[in-house]
């Protein structure tokens, strides 16, 4: 009998860690899954909501750049097509004096001597011109194209060391300077200050200023405005 009762009661404590307990760890154990679930769809989620705002950032962007690419394209076609109607009316309305060549309304001499800067400079005045004033790559082109020897031009620190300025007062605000120019001599005392500027040939046009000592001999360039 004794045998049968433990018999019994073992059932019945096996029944009852079989029932409640075992749902109750089941129970859980959905829980669990059903969070994990949920934090996953939530990290899907996020992540898809920031792709779609890079993804949107980037079209902007995207687009953003094209236009300011169509609105440079259109401002160098309509400069262009400026210059050349500036040029067709220069060469129907004003002439140069001879050996003067034109240039976009101006006329450009090369002298045929040599002297210091500031000789160049008074020789151009005394013929009613200014020693070349150069405000463009189109124009610093064509004067490179032109010279044959190392040449002066207007463009001078003379008045305060490193702030370059044209003969005419006006600040550099485009410049066209060879590899480690302008190095006012490197510092070597044998070869002073180097406050003029020279256009040296056989350069690359938009690398072909050199400083120099203003009491060097160059030739140069005349420029009529008139």
């Amino acid at each position: 009998m004794s045998v049968v009762y433990c018999i019994d009661d073992c059932v019945h404590w096996s029944s009852l860690c079989s029932g409640p307990r075992s749902s109750k760890l089941k129970s859980r154990s959905d829980g669990a899954v059903f969070l994990s679930l949920g934090l996953l769809s939530v990290f899907l989620l996020a992540r898809l909501i920031s792709f779609f705002v890079y993804y949107q950032a980037s079209e902007d962007k995207l687009s953003s750049v094209s236009e300011e690419r169509d609105l440079l394209n259109t401002s160098l076609t309509n400069l262009t097509e400026e210059m050349d109607r500036r040029q067709r009316w220069c060469n129907q309305k004003k002439t140069c004096p001879e050996g003067w060549r034109m240039f976009i309304c101006s006329c450009y001499l090369l002298s045929t001597k040599t002297g210091s800067w500031e000789e160049s400079r008074k020789d151009c005045r005394d013929k009613g011109a200014v020693l070349v004033i150069i405000d463009s790559l189109q124009e610093q082109k064509f004067i490179s194209s032109i010279v044959t020897r190392h040449s002066w031009i207007g463009l001078s620190d003379r008045d305060e060391e490193g702030t370059w300025k044209w003969v005419d007062g006006t600040p550099l605000t485009e410049a066209y300077w060879g590899l480690d120019e302008p190095n006012n001599g490197g510092g070597d005392p044998r070869v002073g200050e180097e406050d003029c500027v020279e256009i040296v040939v056989g350069r690359n046009a938009e690398r072909n200023w050199n400083d120099l000592r203003c009491d060097e001999s160059r030739k140069w360039i005349c420029e009529n405005l008139a």
